[in-house]
């Protein structure tokens, strides 16, 4: 089984205090397991950096200790999948067309790149904008 991780879950895992800690922790815990392929999206790391590094966590994380946080959890772990220019269009296209703006399209790279790695389930903190995004019937979605 292939699971790909949204920046939501990863946040969650890598922050003791945020509401959903110990679910995503768990799911980590099992990727770093290997009791699935663990799917990253390349855009996440950059997406997880951001908010580890700007968030007002207490103590403040900063900007080496969130790369290690990074390399250490996802770099040594997970399979990253990365879009080419023609992913791009495709996604502009369909946003475009549903008629979607705004931070869902940040949702759609994520979607595209579960379906360029055949993932069977994405892991989100956020489900209501991957449903708007009509994935791929082939494709779960849960929300940990």
């Amino acid at each position: 089984m292939k699971i790909l991780f949204d920046s939501s879950v990863l946040i969650a895992s890598f922050i003791e205090l945020h509401p959903q800690h110990n679910p995503a922790l768990e799911y980590f815990r099992k990727a770093k397991d290997k009791e699935f392929e663990f799917i990253v999206s390349a855009h996440s790391i950059l997406e997880v950096y951001s908010v580890l590094t700007s968030a007002p966590f207490n103590p403040r994380i900063t900007p080496i200790t969130a790369k290690r946080l990074i390399e250490n959890n996802i770099k040594k772990n997970a399979k990253v999948i990365s879009l080419s220019d023609k992913d791009y269009f495709r996604i502009l296209k369909k946003v475009s067309e549903y008629n979607l703006s705004g931070g869902i399209v940040y949702d759609a790279i994520i979607a595209e790149c579960a379906e360029k790695s055949n993932s069977d389930l994405i892991l989100t903190l956020n489900i209501r904008d991957f449903i708007r995004l009509n994935i791929s019937n082939s494709i779960k979605i849960i929300s940990v």
